[in-house]
């Protein structure tokens, strides 16, 4: 009682004391003959002063609109006294803050009934108006846009001058253009690093669902892996010991790395002990505080621990799971009940603890991936032993390696013979989970380095230095620049060069990076702003309409309709995109979006006055040797199209200053350049590789395609059998069907891909024609050793926890085997064909009458009504993909698909009639179902 009395009687009274003895609140803008007063605060103070500047306000404008501008330095408690000084003989007081309003409520408590002694005072305006209707939102984010809107709505258009007039008509112009696009239809959502341990521990198995806190783990909430809600740190799964005892369910997992747990998680753990609830905890073990930079634990910390700690606190059991099971022999002693597992056997681990009642505890060790990557550089932990490659020609594409290890580096590429898998090597880290995926088009590579193409960097600069410099914007007013991109590729550092370049010219820069997960591959938004004198900058974002150009490194991004679409204005944006199209995690992780490339083009062309596109990813390749330099390139191509105030020799002085890939940066700009304004002069010199290969496309390009493919494959009498079923199909439609083909290229395509089943002769013939051998000099230099990752079905050991047989590892040896059998690959179909009888390859020779059957049904029956049905019904082999048990799995699928769509086929009336029929619901009948 002492101490609230002290509070209240003598230590609040000394801060309002303090306050105005040092003056914390400051009249910015005095103007006795003020009607209007505008109390603000710090980040709200810079987005008046910026709505003042976009709406053409200077300070005798404001004056003649009787403006006083009070910003407040101590907010709380709020110096009203002096507040009601400064408000004496206004009409309206106006109180700008962001969030929930904190400094209106003191203003409006202190001076209720004010109007007794003072009947003058200012109406309140802030939150809400003088009627309680919402005036300025609560949540999300306060912005000059906002701020304009509310000026106009507080002052009255007709007391605005033209430029405030055209610029509250503008933003209304950009609010329904924003309401009437979707953006883009892809989201660049952060996603775990490849190889991340998170790739794999946070799977949950069938039935089950995990909860999630603090740590990289929280994306689990968004990546399809049953993880719902999180909480604080520290109270991981302490929600789940009140919601346990209501509930029919039995058990969940939590989610808990090892910084969190070393921070506070033990005594959440200490928690669900105490409750006795049925809960397993998932410790990562990764060595490092990953999420916010790799730091060290607070203390002493290891896996051994661990275990001794939760089995203290009265654990039931503990699983230790390991990317090397013999990492710690001889280092650390583990308790004898603790069980150790391999991190292949994490789902048995998870079925097993998910049945023990009480609280259980996994604890998954595997090294961050990114600290992992960044310690084999600095020569802290030696090379990893190999990095895994895909060879596309025996992939088929069905995407169990990135089941097995869900890694953003295994990404998709389309072929002649449909979309494949690869590896990006440059994002690879090397942890060799992928090869898991039953598919004999794994390799191990061992040895030798990530190959560099040549390139032709080293004339780059001459020829660009032959171009004329483009006209540069001015800054009679700050210059917004708007970038976009994907985390972890630079975006960042364009912003940085940008700043110092204008330090260097003595311009004023600022810059906003809009990040959040980005270093998790997410979207990243750069906001820098220019300007001839620093006091002509006010806020760090830019205003929304007010981007003057955009470079868009990532076009995903660039459609993101707050983030970037909203800042552009047709009147006066202009914009630079590069096409490339990175990766999402919703295409990796085989969750596919409907997504146009062209649509998103389509939207920013709308959105601004001036658009250039180009392929930044594919020609920095070919000029560079690699896409490293991508980001540079974007830059040298927009200043050459004049969307930078600044000078080529700041820029280049600011690649050099920056040190890291110097030449390759600076070669990079030059190319960007030659791509603006020359770009007969770079495809000159990029000549040997500017086309890329066209996939087939229409009937007689892919018949073609698969005619040459079947011949290789086994002889032109298998190609002679599949050019006849295509020409009978084709007749067929044409005769029926007139003007249309696309059954015929359905037939094509998938008639094709059952008769070039991949058996063990054509995976070796893959090996060895050549192509694969290729595929490996451009990918790898120097010496290297080759280690295939084959589960041969008359060798293979079938694991029984797995569920699946275990692959083996083979040496480079086998290409001498793979020659040898791709040679007797006329055996095949024989009596002598050893492979021939396994149940597989009975299945692929029956699925090939089978469809050849299908198609003379279809050819029969085949009309104008059942067109589009036939079309979905003989595509059904397309969804077959891969090897062994995955494809039985999805061969179960396509049947499905195949049942559904002979039903539609068989019965056009009913299917048209329910696809066309709208029925009401009649209120009048209550029989009728609508």
């Amino acid at each position: 009682m002492e101490q609230e009395e002290r509070l209240w009687r003598y230590k609040r009274p000394a801060a309002l004391a303090f306050a105005r003895a040092n003056n914390l609140n400051k009249v910015v803008l005095e103007n006795p003959e003020a009607s209007l007063g505008i109390v603000t605060t710090g980040k709200a103070h810079l987005d008046l002063m910026q709505a003042f500047e976009d709406m053409g306000i200077d300070e005798g404008q404001a004056k003649q609109l009787g403006i006083r501008i009070l910003k407040v330095g101590m907010t709380y408690p709020l110096d009203v006294p002096g507040i009601q000084e400064f408000a004496r003989g206004l009409d309206t007081l106006l109180v700008l803050e962001e969030k929930r309003s904190l400094m209106e409520v003191q203003l409006k408590e202190e001076l209720y009934n004010v109007h007794v002694k003072d009947p003058s005072f200012p109406r309140i305006l802030g939150k809400v108006d003088e009627h309680d209707q919402p005036l300025m939102p609560a949540y999300g984010e306060l912005s000059p846009a906002i701020v304009a809107q509310v000026l106009g709505f507080v002052l009255g258009d007709d007391k605005l001058g033209e430029r405030g007039r055209y610029r509250l008509m503008r933003l209304n112009a950009l609010s329904q253009r924003i309401s009437q696009q979707a953006g883009s239809s892809v989201s660049r959502l952060p996603m775990f690093c490849a190889g991340c341990p998170h790739n794999r521990s946070t799977k949950v198995p069938e039935g089950s669902r995990a909860l999630a806190g603090i740590g990289c783990h929280y994306m689990a909430q968004w990546l399809d892996r049953e993880t719902f809600t999180f909480t604080q740190m520290g109270a991981e799964g302490v929600n789940w010991v009140g919601q346990a005892p209501f509930t029919s369910e039995k058990h969940v997992f939590v989610n808990l790395g090892d910084g969190t747990y070393f921070h506070s998680g033990i005594l959440a753990i200490r928690a669900s002990v105490a409750a006795k609830v049925n809960i397993t905890y998932k410790i990562l073990f990764n060595d490092a505080v990953a999420m916010t930079g790799g730091q060290p634990h607070d203390g002493e910390l290891a896996p051994d621990m661990i275990c001794r700690q939760v089995l203290a606190e009265g654990v039931q059991k503990v699983v230790l799971v390991m990317d090397n099971p013999d990492k710690y022999k001889g280092a650390l002693s583990f308790p004898a009940e603790v069980e150790i597992r391999h991190r292949d056997y994490m789902p048995a681990v998870m079925e097993e603890l998910r049945e023990v009642e009480g609280c259980t505890v996994i604890i998954y060790d595997q090294t961050c991936a990114t600290e992992l990557r960044r310690k084999r550089k600095r020569g802290l932990l030696p090379q990893a032993e190999g990095r895994p490659f895909i060879n596309e020609l025996v992939c088929e594409g069905c995407g169990d390696c990135v089941q097995q290890s869900s890694c953003i580096a295994v990404e998709k590429v389309a072929t002649a013979l449909g979309d494949k898998r690869r590896v990006n090597q440059t994002g690879c880290n090397q942890d060799l989970s992928c090869i898991n995926g039953f598919c004999p088009s794994f390799v191990t590579v061992k040895g030798g380095r990530l190959a560099k193409g040549a390139g032709v960097g080293d004339v780059l600069r001459t020829e660009a230095d032959k171009l004329s410099a483009p006209q540069l914007p001015a800054l009679g007013e700050p210059f917004n620049f708007l970038v976009t991109g994907v985390g972890g590729t630079g975006v960042v550092t364009i912003g940085a060069l940008l700043a110092m370049a204008a330090h260097i010219e003595g311009k004023a820069c600022s810059t906003l990076d809009q990040t959040g997960l980005a270093q998790k591959g997410g979207a990243v938004y750069s906001h820098i702003r220019f300007a001839a004198k620093p006091d002509a900058l006010q806020a760090v974002r830019i205003s929304d309409g007010r981007a003057d150009a955009l470079m868009a490194c990532d076009l995903i991004a660039a459609g993101n309709l707050a983030a970037c679409l909203a800042k552009l204005d047709e009147t006066h944006s202009r914009a630079v995109v590069n096409t490339h199209l990175s990766p999402t995690a919703a295409t990796v992780l085989g969750r596919e979006d409907a997504h146009s490339p062209q649509a998103v083009l389509d939207t920013l062309s709308n959105a601004v006055c001036e658009l250039e596109s180009v392929e930044a990813h594919r020609l920095t390749k070919l000029a560079l040797g690699d896409t490293l330099a991508a980001n540079i390139f974007m830059l040298g191509f927009a200043w050459q199209k004049g969307l930078l105030p600044l000078s080529q020799e700041s820029l280049l002085q600011a690649i050099e200053l920056n040190g890291v890939a110097v030449e390759g940066n600076l070669q990079g700009f030059a190319a960007g350049r030659l791509a603006a304004a020359d770009s007969k002069t770079l495809n000159k010199l990029l000549a040997h590789d500017q086309v890329p290969v066209a996939l087939p496309q229409g009937l007689e390009e892919v018949v073609a395609h698969r005619v040459k493919h079947l011949t290789g494959y086994q002889n032109t009498e298998l190609a002679q059998r599949y050019q006849n079923l295509v020409d009978k199909v084709k007749a067929a439609e044409v005769l029926k069907v007139p003007g249309n083909l696309k059954l015929a290229e359905i037939v094509a395509r998938n008639y094709a891909k059952l008769l070039a089943y991949k058996d063990e002769y054509e995976v070796a013939r893959l090996y060895t024609d050549g192509r694969f051998t290729q595929s490996l000099q451009e990918n790898f230099s120097g010496e290297i050793e080759l280690e295939f990752n084959l589960a041969p079905p008359l060798l293979a050991r079938f694991d029984k926890v797995l569920g699946r047989p275990r692959k083996m590892k083979f040496g480079g040896w086998m290409f001498k085997a793979f020659g040898v059998l791709a040679r007797l690959k006329f055996l095949r179909g024989t009596v002598l064909d050893v492979f021939g009888y396994t149940a597989e390859r009975r299945m692929e020779r029956a699925l090939i009458s089978e469809y050849e059957e299908l198609v003379d049904k279809v050819m029969g029956e085949l009309n104008a009504q059942n067109h589009a049905a036939a079309i979905d019904l003989l595509n059904y082999p397309e969804e077959i993909r891969g090897y062994g048990h995955v494809k039985e799995a999805n061969l179960e699928k396509a049947r499905q698909q195949r049942d559904v769509a002979l039903t539609r086929f068989e019965n056009p009336v009913r299917d048209i009639k329910r696809a066309s029929e709208v029925e009401v619901f009649d209120p009048a009948n209550a029989q009728q179902v609508g």
